[in-house]
């Protein structure tokens, strides 16, 4: 018996598959974006930790100010 003729594709690899396509094509296309986002996405956090500390140190002028009397209630 003679084995099956097995036609070879022409290239040396095969396609890739649209949904792996578009997502090199996505990739490709939005990664200064993301950089951007992770960016401002820390800045925001940096913020908020800032926000968070001046919250801390008026509270603790406030109590201060009040003096023990207040503390006490």
């Amino acid at each position: 018996m003679q084995a099956a003729h097995v036609r070879t594709p022409p290239f040396p690899f095969p396609f890739p598959s649209v949904t792996g396509a578009l997502r090199a094509v996505e990739a490709l296309l939005l990664a200064r974006g993301q950089r951007t986002a992770r960016r401002n996405a820390w800045n925001s956090v940096l913020e908020d930790r800032r926000r968070a500390k001046d919250r801390v140190e008026a509270q603790r002028v406030m109590e201060a100010v009040a003096g023990p009397a207040s503390r006490a209630t």
